[in-house]
């Protein structure tokens, strides 16, 4: 099975700490990167983003070349392990967590819909029949690492609850961006290249519940996945989704089978005199600390365990490098022309309006009719507050963007209106739940 040997400590409280404050942080680099892009691609020195940009990277065997650009490598490879940690999060919510009962699912993916909706529609109603009609799926996703950061500025005073609502919005918000990009934002269908994935899929899935040790495997399998996805014409960075459903998020064997073979185990080796060299000469000491090992990674949830082996990985490195790909944003002097523009201001208003609008109206709906409650020591006005918050859309939105438009001024337009839009969105969430906060009180220590 997939395995990661690290211990996940702390419990669910723990865990989500420490994927919230992973989150907090490497927005910080997110956005000294997303600076960097934007001072570089309006230097003296634009030529030089552009060629790093299109630099063409590959293999070549025997006569058979594949290479792709370098932005081609980093939105189609690595935000591949960017959408497989999103899956293993969406997955881990949907069993487990914040998403894992129809109670507590109903207002964050009510709200996530209806930050869905509003925001394509005032995109749609500004473009409809215009060259940008199909960057409407642009202002529709939250960026997790942009609004939790927020969140971290604002301090002990953001109620933990407030916290899991904006994080499970944003994560069924991801799940809807996929599937957009999966129904919308594909290319004409290879159906043997589609086959391809759906068998090596399908052996993936075989060798997780037969628990294969071959580890190499699984990742041989996983990138063939990838490698067709990439062939199929749907999008490559779906297949990342698609493997982590394969991943496990619950333990492999019971609590009581785990805890009998711990005891059994120890209580041969605290008989049979262990040193740190008596393993090699004692065979039977081997077979014990072997199997407890196996029992112990048996017992760990491999989604959650890899997610927070990948998380670091994706927050300091991943993210970082899509934005120095993709921020540099030709900024000629006609910044405010270019935001009067049709696919712009739809992406402005959708962001910052749309998702007040629909978080917002959808929540009261799902709260006032007593479908769905409140989180503990939430408020509708923080709610309204963590809304704003969900315009920040920054790395789906630009992703998307990137599938709408081709290089050029539409892409540019889409680029500047998501910045812009975030940077509100981010500030003007920050001052208002401040505010919000100031009147509401102390939520109790952890």
């Amino acid at each position: 099975m997939w395995r990661m040997s690290r211990a996940t400590a702390g419990g669910p409280r723990g865990a989500f700490q420490s994927f919230f404050h992973s989150e907090a942080s490497g927005s910080v680099l997110l956005l000294l990167f997303t600076g960097v892009a934007l001072l570089w691609a309006n230097s003296p020195w634009a030529a030089s983003y552009e060629r790093m940009r299109h630099a063409p990277m590959g293999v070549s065997v025997a006569g058979w070349d594949f290479s792709m650009s370098a932005a081609h490598w980093v939105n189609d490879g690595l935000m591949a392990i960017f959408f497989f940690v999103v899956g293993l999060e969406i997955k881990r919510e949907l069993s487990v967590g914040a998403l894992s009962t129809f109670r507590s699912a109903l207002l964050p993916v009510a709200a996530a819909l209806g930050g869905l909706a509003a925001p394509a529609l005032i995109y749609a109603a500004l473009n409809a029949g215009g060259p940008g009609a199909a960057g409407w799926g642009v202002p529709m996703a939250t960026d997790i690492a942009f609004a939790l950061g927020v969140l971290a500025l604002l301090g002990p005073r953001v109620p933990v609850g407030l916290k899991v609502f904006l994080t499970a919005l944003a994560i069924a918000d991801d799940l809807g961006a996929v599937l957009v990009i999966a129904a919308f934002y594909t290319e004409r269908i290879n159906p043997v290249a589609l086959a391809v994935a759906a068998g090596s899929l399908g052996l993936l899935y075989l060798a997780t519940r037969l628990s294969v040790r071959r580890y190499g495997a699984y990742f041989l399998l996983a990138f063939a996945v990838w490698a067709a996805m990439l062939a199929s014409g749907v999008h490559a960075t779906v297949a990342g989704i698609l493997i982590a459903l394969t991943v496990p998020v619950r333990s492999g064997i019971e609590p009581g089978a785990f805890l009998a073979t711990l005891r059994r185990r120890l209580e041969e080796l605290e008989r049979g005199n262990l040193t740190r060299e008596s393993t090699v000469h004692h065979p039977e000491q081997m077979a014990a600390v072997e199997e407890i090992g196996i029992a112990t990674l048996d017992f760990l949830p491999n989604g959650f365990a890899i997610e927070r082996y990948l998380h670091p990985f994706t927050a300091f490195f991943v993210l970082p490098v899509f934005a120095l790909f993709n921020a540099g944003v030709l900024l000629d002097g006609r910044i405010q022309e270019t935001l009067l523009q049709p696919v712009s201001l739809g992406v402005v208003l959708g962001l910052f309006l749309g998702k007040q609008v629909g978080i917002t109206l959808t929540s009261v709906v799902a709260v006032k009719t007593g479908q769905a409650e409140l989180p503990p020591g939430v408020t509708l006005a923080q709610l309204y507050g963590a809304s704003i918050l969900g315009g920040v859309g920054f790395t789906m939105s630009i992703f998307v963007a990137g599938l709408a438009f081709p290089d050029g001024p539409l892409l540019a337009a889409a680029k500047l209106g998501i910045l812009t839009a975030s940077a509100v969105s981010g500030l003007v969430g920050f001052v208002v739940l401040k505010a919000i906060l100031a009147r509401s009180p102390a939520p109790p220590a952890p």
